[in-house]
């Protein structure tokens, strides 16, 4: 038998008006489609487990939002264009934006499937990062000070970026030397553009 979080309950009372039925809607699909399904709070919106995550559901100022853990093996993108962040259904903002409750319980049932077998969320592809453009201006700064090149070239990609993005984005050439002057004493004591932030 399932099991039901009092949480939930709270959240959908205090989450906006339209939102109510949207919610309830969801929630009652789910069970129906996973008697066994546990209700949890997670990231402070209402979670659905059984053998792991099967999905999600949350209440925002003007829409909801729905998805499955594993929404690109159980939901087909074609009939949703507006899926991605938001879930597989986009921004929800009336009952008429869910999929019909037949069909809302199938995909729990599909969910609930994967789970029961093992299958794993698929891994995202891993991302080439674009090559960086340094700015020859940058480039001749960094080179007249030999400590600063060094930490500019051990630099992954992120970082280096942080630094030119930085300087090239100044709005005055009084603001561009300002930091690009910065930027070679940070980087020749070995600093990142963040290191402000940076947790020693």
């Amino acid at each position: 038998m399932g099991k039901r979080d009092k949480r939930i309950d709270v959240y959908i009372e205090k989450s906006p008006e339209f939102a109510h039925q949207i919610l309830k809607t969801i929630r009652e699909a789910v069970h129906q489609g996973c008697p066994d399904v546990e209700e949890t709070m997670k990231w402070s919106f209402p979670h659905f487990d059984y053998k792991g995550i099967l999905c999600s559901m949350a209440a925002f100022k003007q829409h909801c939002a729905f998805g499955f853990w594993k929404g690109s093996m159980i939901v087909e993108q074609k009939p949703y264009p507006s899926m991605g962040s938001m879930g597989q259904f986009g921004r929800m903002t009336s009952i008429k934006d869910l999929p019909s409750r037949k069909t809302l319980v199938s995909y729990v049932q599909k969910a609930t499937a994967l789970n029961e077998k093992g299958i794993k969320k698929p891994s995202k592809p891993r991302t080439v990062p674009k090559e960086l453009t340094i700015p020859e201006y940058f480039s001749r700064a960094v080179k007249q000070n030999k400590k600063a090149l060094t930490t500019f070239a051990a630099f992954p990609y992120s970082k280096k970026k942080d630094y030119v993005e930085w300087v090239s984005e100044a709005k005055s050439d009084e603001t561009r030397q300002r930091r690009l002057q910065t930027s070679v004493e940070w980087l020749a004591q070995g600093k990142a553009r963040n290191w402000k932030y940076e947790r020693c």
